[in-house]
């Protein structure tokens, strides 16, 4: 079980908290979406965690048809417990869940990033943010970056909302250049006067591929913080100590890899790793164009 402390992290429930009615539930809305903003899955499977963790129930989903290009995002065929065949389509599932002992509900997105219509899909999230109540939304993503994995995954957290900034003491972001969804679903919100902000788990990109344990487990941490929640998370600790060691050994193996990966350590402890940079997110962008042209 982590543990936080109130007096020194700020937390993003107190934005919404009246103490003039104590009974009031505080709506947060976190969204992921699988592809060019959740390298290693690390994102989505946060969000998947927190899900299962608080046993959260589907309260909407956004049709597939509407946003999707299905050559580039196949459905799924799969085979239940009796053999029967059975077609899964990208969608995008609002879930819900409400944290026991406490006056929070989250408003769990998680999706697939849409190949069109991209003001329209984010049209529909907010609409339904606004029928859930939602008092804040919080963009979760993952990017490739140079860090070692040695070293503790840094988080970014940005915010372009003044409210946001003053009471958390975030920066706004500074980046300028292609941008996912959650870049769009960030100023979307900001226009629905719904508070949001972003945060942004730094990937390893040498072991950039699925699962990321590691960045899953800084992404839950950050989140814990900064909405004074806590989540047993001893397996995944567990699973992230043996995903280190795991890239150690592939380290050891290929000396190239090894002196890299000094390098980056070296790099990471005279400096620190700047917010998520445009040149990060420019060198990741071009990654992810070189994949989709060779897939």
């Amino acid at each position: 079980m982590s543990t936080f402390d109130e007096s020194v992290q700020p937390g993003v429930r107190g934005l919404f908290e009246d103490s003039a009615v104590p009974d009031r539930r505080v709506t947060i809305m976190l969204a992921a979406f699988e592809g060019w903003n959740d390298a290693g899955e690390a994102a989505s499977d946060a969000l998947k965690f927190m899900g299962r963790y608080w046993g959260s129930e589907k309260v909407a989903t956004i049709d597939a048809d509407e946003f999707y290009d299905f050559q580039f995002t196949r459905p799924v065929v799969s085979r239940n417990s009796k053999g029967q065949r059975k077609i899964k389509w990208p969608t995008t599932r609002i879930t819900k869940a409400s944290v026991p002992d406490t006056n929070v509900d989250l408003i769990l997105v998680h999706g697939v990033e849409p190949s069109y219509k991209w003001r329209a899909y984010t049209a529909e999230l907010i609409a339904s943010a606004k029928e859930l109540d939602v008092d804040c939304i919080i963009l979760v993503g993952a990017l490739l970056a140079d860090v070692p994995h040695t070293r503790p995954i840094p988080v970014t957290v940005t915010s372009d909302d003044e409210l946001v900034r003053e009471n958390l003491n975030v920066e706004p972001s500074t980046y300028e250049g292609p941008i996912g969804i959650v870049g769009v679903l960030s100023e979307v919100g900001l226009l629905a006067d719904i508070p949001t902000l972003s945060l942004w788990a730094a990937v390893p990109h040498y072991v950039g591929q699925s699962p990321s344990p590691k960045a899953q487990l800084a992404l839950l941490n950050r989140l814990e913080e900064m909405l004074h929640l806590s989540l047993d998370m001893h397996l995944l600790v567990e699973e992230s100590e043996a995903w280190e060691r795991g890239v150690d050994e592939l380290a050891i193996e290929d000396p190239e890899v090894a002196a890299y990966v000094r390098q980056l350590e070296e790099a990471k402890d005279t400096a620190e790793l700047p917010e998520a940079s445009g040149e990060s997110i420019a060198r990741e962008f071009e990654r992810y164009l070189k994949k989709r042209r060779k897939d």
